[in-house]
């Protein structure tokens, strides 16, 4: 019954917009889709995250996320350390998982993302 995930959708304070399509479009790569009119009237954005979807959604009363998030699979860990650098953003490494290389990060409102590379 159950296929999957369709999409996460992480929450932003109004007027996200531009900072989300910088940082999930320019710096993560993301391709951002279009949204329905009657959706699009809340703000937010979405994109393409793989096989799934990832939606920045406004949020009145706005707080981060810091410790429920999405772990975001990569091919190349150490390009995404490098363009994470590149644009001026930290990350914190973490070697608790033998099975996968991962970072942690923040986006620009403070949501913790995880992103991991199979070893």
């Amino acid at each position: 019954m159950i296929l999957g995930i369709d999409h996460v959708q992480l929450a932003a304070p109004a007027g996200c917009e531009e900072r989300a399509r910088w940082f999930f479009g320019k710096v993560l790569g993301m391709k951002e889709l279009p949204k329905p009119a009657e959706l699009a009237k809340r703000g937010g954005c979405w994109f393409q995250c793989g096989q799934q979807q990832l939606h920045i959604g406004v949020e009145a009363g706005f707080a981060p996320a810091k410790k429920a998030h999405p772990a975001i699979a990569v091919s190349d860990l150490g390009q995404l350390k490098q363009e994470l650098r590149d644009n001026g953003l930290e990350f914190q490494d973490d070697e608790s998982n033998p099975a996968v290389r991962r970072i942690f990060a923040d986006d620009p409102w403070g949501n913790r993302l995880e992103f991991v590379e199979n070893r």
